[in-house]
């Protein structure tokens, strides 16, 4: 297998090594620092998850400065984590670094090893699931994060029963199926209505999935819209010399549109 040596003489080696210093005298027990010695896996978590965001942020605003910083955020909680593992004797950065290489490699038989063809997503999948079987998983959909986002996780959880054929054949199935959930959620009583509301959301993701559109991203790219048009109300009700949040929904209305036809005429 032709696997890839690193550079001994690479800077980035030089700096990576400089951060797992930090955060290893961060962590000394005598010399260290109260609030990043008051952590465990659990409380930085949710930094974790929070970095990762940022760096998705920075991505869809263009911002390669904020970009770089934020790598460097979602880097330094990779080596937080690993250190508190090698101080519990679980394992260290370097296990961690030789697991994703192994996976890599791997994930790239065409590249690494002896097989031809090129990379595309059912052939990632189909690796994907014959390691998942290789370390004793008993359904398809099994690792499926229960941390994930519910619209990410409900789609992921589609495309593991789809690939078992569990599916409808064509989209007038969860189109009929999404009537039908409507129905029963205007009908739910009040207990009922949390998970009906639920099934609505995750059929509106297969119809979405069946156009090879990512549920996750449609609705923060509808979120951002809706924002980005929500204040430009806001701005042309203040220049009108109108509180926005006074007006009858009829003149918010006709805001709405104004806005919209300036953003996009032909919508």
């Amino acid at each position: 297998m032709n696997d890839v040596r690193p550079d001994p003489h690479s800077p980035a080696d030089a700096q990576l090594a400089r951060l797992l210093s930090i955060m290893a005298r961060l962590r000394d027990p005598k010399a260290g620092c109260e609030w990043d010695l008051a952590q465990d896996f659990a409380s930085i978590a949710p930094y974790t998850i929070e970095e990762a965001y940022e760096v998705a942020d920075a991505i869809e605003r263009k911002d390669m400065t904020g970009l770089q910083d934020e790598l460097g955020d979602l880097l330094l909680q990779v080596v937080f984590h690993a250190q508190m593992a090698e101080e519990a004797g679980f394992f260290t950065f370097e296990d961690v670094a030789k697991s994703i290489c192994n996976k890599m490699v791997r994930r790239h038989p065409h590249i690494f090893g002896a097989e031809s063809g090129t990379m595309d997503d059912a052939r990632w999948e189909n690796l994907n699931a014959a390691e998942r079987r290789d370390n004793g998983s008993q359904s398809a959909i099994d690792g499926v994060a229960q941390a994930l986002p519910a619209l990410l996780r409900s789609e992921k959880l589609q495309k593991r029963a789809a690939r078992v054929g569990f599916e409808w054949h064509d989209a007038s199935g969860p189109r009929e199926k999404l009537d039908e959930e409507l129905e029963e959620l205007e009908t739910a009583s009040e207990k009922d209505r949390l998970m009906e509301a639920g099934d609505v959301l995750f059929v509106a993701v297969n119809i979405v999935r069946r156009y090879n559109v990512d549920a996750e991203q449609a609705l923060r790219a509808s979120n951002a819209k809706f924002e980005r048009r929500f204040r430009a109300m806001e701005a042309l009700a203040e220049r009108d010399g109108c509180a926005f949040d006074t007006l009858p929904l009829e003149q918010q209305e006709e805001y709405w549109q104004r806005v919209k036809a300036a953003e996009n005429p032909l919508e």
